[in-house]
């Protein structure tokens, strides 16, 4: 059975992930059942905090993307399908001084669809473990980086919504409020 993905209302999609200690096999399934549950709802990148757990944790897959970006990891250019899936864990994202920064149609998988324009920076390093521990370093632009940063801030507890411009909220104000209530009367809770 796949992972639930949670949808916006739910309280923890606004929790700020726990820093992973541990790198064990509990963490390595967890990491594999969020890459099938984001492929079975057709994303292209998933944080632990949408599948209703507060960790450092995310994964991401863009090999069926056509976006056009460019990567270097670990020093070097391996073929995608080399790296993707990949599980970030504990991810530090750094952004170049002067880097501009772009406005990019977004969505996500706890807000099915709704969508709308969100800025953020061009090109971005990101530093992180892998589900065995490994620490890696990628840079990378375009889609890729702009996936990394949305998934990032999912494990902060940060929405793309609160990333929003005033105007762009205001397109899809009412759909999120529909979101809202349509969870709230799923899960039982009360606001």
């Amino acid at each position: 059975m796949s992972l639930r993905i949670v949808h916006y209302n739910e309280p923890v999609l606004h929790r700020k992930g726990v820093k992973i200690e541990k790198f064990d096999s509990a963490l390595e399934k967890l990491a594999e059942d969020m890459v099938v549950a984001m492929h079975e709802a057709g994303g292209i990148g998933l944080a632990a905090q949408q599948v209703g757990q507060a960790l450092q944790l995310c994964v991401v897959d863009l090999r069926e993307a056509d976006a056009d970006f460019q990567w270097e990891f670990d020093g070097a250019r391996p073929p995608i399908e080399l790296f993707m899936p990949m599980a970030l864990v504990n991810p530090e994202v750094s952004v170049a001084r002067g880097t501009p920064e772009v406005d990019y149609e977004e969505g996500c998988l706890s807000f099915p669809k709704i969508r709308g324009d969100i800025k953020r920076p061009e090109r971005i390093t990101v530093k992180f473990q892998d589900q065995h521990g490994v620490p890696h370093v990628l840079t990378c632009d375009g889609l890729l980086a702009r996936c990394i940063q949305h998934e990032v801030d999912h494990l902060n507890g940060v929405l793309f919504i609160d990333r929003m411009a005033k105007k762009v909220y205001a397109s899809v104000e009412d759909a999120v409020k529909a979101l809202a209530k349509e969870t709230k009367a799923a899960t039982g809770r009360r606001k």
